[in-house]
């Protein structure tokens, strides 16, 4: 998921939007769980980070840093457990380390492929525009089965996907209460937390996220 000092009113549909600027990094692990972190710089909670995880069994979990986070992410998204934990994310030199709790996660992007150069083409105030990711949402379910750029969520509420970057994960761990989850491997089956997935491929994804609240809501 997940425009933080600024946000606007908008109406018609729904109540206000709220901007989330970041990344989505999609993983897949050889023992079957999926992750997916979200790390938000800008957001209307201020910066935080969470991760979602789905385990073989099918069980979703939500890891977030604080009661006010974990319960907006909650109603947008569906989950069997939510834990409040602290989510540290660091970023060096194109590596990318979490702990979250119980989960230790670590991560190398690669070089951006044509996809992702031309991510990069398109203007930022472009990408946050509602209307463009109705617009790419054809193009992005057959170029990256799963993954849709605009969609219903929970609480009455709607969301739309800008990308504007995508780079490969070309390595990655991940550790779950001590026990290693395996190697990496394809983001297979999709997660169900929403109504779309992250690639197959691991990837980080560059991405303004827009979440309008249902028409009666107020802020979180």
């Amino acid at each position: 998921m997940a425009y933080g000092a600024r946000r606007r009113a908008r109406h018609g549909h729904g109540g206000r939007r709220l901007r989330f600027d970041g990344w989505i990094a999609g993983l897949g692990t050889s023992s079957g769980t999926r992750l997916v972190l979200g790390h938000w710089p800008r957001s209307p909670f201020g910066p935080f980070s969470d991760v979602m995880v789905e385990r073989a069994d099918g069980e979703r979990l939500l890891l977030a840093p604080t009661a006010r986070t974990a319960r907006f992410i909650a109603d947008t998204y569906r989950f069997d457990t939510v834990r409040v934990v602290p989510v540290d994310v660091r970023v060096a030199a194109g590596t990318w380390t979490v702990a979250a709790g119980p989960l230790r996660l670590g991560f190398t992007t690669g070089r951006r492929g044509p996809l992702g150069w031309v991510l990069r083409a398109v203007p930022a105030a472009l990408a946050r525009r509602p209307a463009w990711s109705a617009v790419t949402d054809g193009p992005a379910r057959l170029l990256l089965p799963g993954v849709r750029t605009r969609g219903s969520a929970g609480a009455g509420r709607r969301e739309w996907y800008g990308a504007l970057d995508l780079r490969p994960v070309v390595m990655s761990w991940a550790v779950w209460e001590g026990r290693d989850l395996g190697v990496q491997a394809p983001v297979d089956p999709p997660v169900r937390v929403g109504f779309g997935s992250a690639p197959r491929r691991p990837s980080l994804t560059r991405v303004t996220t827009t979440v309008e609240l249902g028409p009666h809501e107020e802020m979180p």
